[in-house]
């Protein structure tokens, strides 16, 4: 296993191929340095003996011990101590920890490759497993780059007008293929070492370009970067660990990009028949996605729950009944998602691959949940610190000779409680629900891994409705017979009837043009 430094130095090597505005910079940007706060935990506490029972893992390709960040979940107790991992860590940076995007993705194509090779006898999973034994031996960072610019929403992306708004290969080669297209929406990649890069949607017979895997370099010849850094308010006089953090959102630009055949694990173009798995890959990464979800969302609701019961205190409100109960449903959204990803665990199946695989409606419930939440508790957390959270007089006012001692007095609320760390609280949760950053996670906390429609839609196509209306047909008299209903495990597997259902229909619409 790795080091932050070693993680840092590779950084540092890499050719600058990241948009700031006008400005094209390096990994060593100042703006960037919040992100790699954050990712620096999660080698840290690989290396800590508190959290090394969840941290580390053992490969199943080579037997050495490896960080869980890159790691394939082989049985329940994989996806369980990842969930916590997931929560545990979120805790020390008071958000996402941005790591797990990438393993969600390699635990996907390790799904998806192999069953590709056994219904195709293509060698994707073979080139998969090479690539991730480099992935673990050199314990490297992924940022997994689903997201399309999509275009026009109403249209396939065969239909588009411009054909370019989902990535695309737009030549299949002896020796590898070529890209071009958009990753929009894409968290870490200007300090992750790799760039996994998947299709975000079902793709039809029509669609085979669009059907494509692969993984690079982020400095990759042609991968352009085009960046929105955010970071909570450093402060001068108030230190503190959560204003060393950051996050930065990208466009990832691939212009006509070379990818060697060794790091193609999905080409619909070249092989039109691997276009059925576009769609089966695009919500398998989600699925993986959002049963990480189900660890991050909960240590963002207790972060979140945290601040809310200690500017109470602070305010000297922590008693009252209003507070009580708010803070009650802060902590209850917290343990019912983190719930639903501990059942999802406990009803997963092992893949043919040998992957375990959650469960796929219960993920998405818990998933679901923390997504339509996410402004109610900051609506509960500003509603218990009060205006004061956005009208804060800056930082250095406190500490100016002039004003310093005054402003600090009209601080004072509970007379237990030092001024100065009734400030430390109010900034810090300027920072967390008023700041550049604040927009962003609380976004994220709607969109990240999927919105609630995306949750409900995914739901409703795996939930069987016609065998749980028997138990209405039964308790009304309808059917006579009841008999025993539990719920199956499903996965994102159903994908693959979906495309074969479609062609089919172009198959009979060929015959009866014919």
């Amino acid at each position: 296993m790795k080091t932050f430094d070693d993680y840092y130095n590779r950084l540092l090597k890499m050719k600058p191929n990241i948009y700031i505005g006008k400005e094209v910079v390096g990994r060593d940007d100042p703006r960037l340095r919040g992100g790699m706060n954050i990712i620096k935990v999660t080698f840290d506490c690989a290396h800590d003996e508190d959290y090394q029972d969840l941290c580390i893992a053992k490969s199943h390709l080579t037997g050495k011990e490896i960080n869980r960040f890159t790691h394939i979940h082989q049985n329940e107790e994989d996806l369980l101590k990842k969930q916590l991992m997931t929560r545990l860590l979120c805790h020390r940076v008071g958000g996402c920890i941005q790591r797990c995007m990438g393993i969600d993705a390699l635990n996907a194509l390790s799904v998806i490759t192999y069953e590709l090779d056994q219904a195709l006898g293509t060698d994707h999973y073979e080139r998969f497993t090479k690539y991730l034994e480099y992935f673990q031996e050199n314990d490297l960072v992924g940022s997994a780059a689903q997201t399309d610019a999509k275009g026009d929403r109403l249209k396939r992306p065969h239909e588009q007008v411009d054909p370019d708004q989902y990535l695309r290969v737009i030549e299949t080669r002896e020796d590898g293929i070529v890209v071009r297209g958009c990753k929009i929406n894409i968290t870490n990649s200007p300090y992750a070492d790799e760039l996994i890069v998947i299709p975000c949607r079902y793709m039809g017979p029509d669609d085979k370009d669009y059907a494509v895997a692969f993984a690079l370099p982020a400095d990759w010849d042609g991968v352009k970067l085009l960046t929105r850094p955010a970071s909570f308010r450093l402060g001068e006089h108030l230190d503190s660990p959560a204003a060393k953090f950051g996050d930065a959102e990208t466009f990832i630009i691939f212009d006509d990009v070379f990818v060697p055949n060794e790091r193609v694990f999905l080409n619909g173009h070249g092989d039109p028949r691997q276009t059925a798995y576009a769609g089966f890959l695009a919500l398998m990464f989600a699925h993986y996605h959002r049963h990480s979800y189900t660890g991050c969302k909960p240590a963002v609701s207790e972060v979140i729950a945290s601040a809310a019961a200690l500017v109470a205190e602070y305010n000297g409100i922590e008693k009252t009944s209003h507070v009580q109960d708010k803070i009650s449903h802060l902590i209850g959204t917290a343990e019912l998602v983190f719930a639903a990803g501990e059942s999802s665990a406990k009803h997963s199946e092992k893949a043919p691959s040998g992957t375990q695989v959650p469960d796929e409606i219960l993920t998405n419930a818990g998933r679901r949940l923390a997504g339509e939440m996410i402004y109610e508790e900051y609506k509960i957390l500003a509603d218990l610190s009060g205006g004061l959270i956005a009208t804060l007089p800056f930082e250095d006012t406190f500490f100016s000779e002039e004003t310093g001692e005054l402003a600090m007095k009209y601080m004072q609320r509970n007379p237990r409680v030092k001024p100065e760390n009734v400030l430390r609280c109010f900034k810090g949760i300027e920072a967390f629900a008023v700041s550049d950053i604040a927009g962003v996670l609380q976004v994220a906390g709607l969109h990240g891994g999927g919105s609630p429609a995306m949750e409900t839609i995914t739901m409703m196509m795996r939930y069987d409705l016609e065998k749980l209306k028997d138990i209405s047909k039964y308790l009304f008299g309808i059917k006579p017979k009841l008999k025993r209903y539990e719920r199956p495990t499903v996965t994102p597997r159903k994908q693959l009837e979906k495309f074969r259902k479609a062609m089919q229909g172009k198959k009979l619409e060929k015959d009866l043009c014919n």
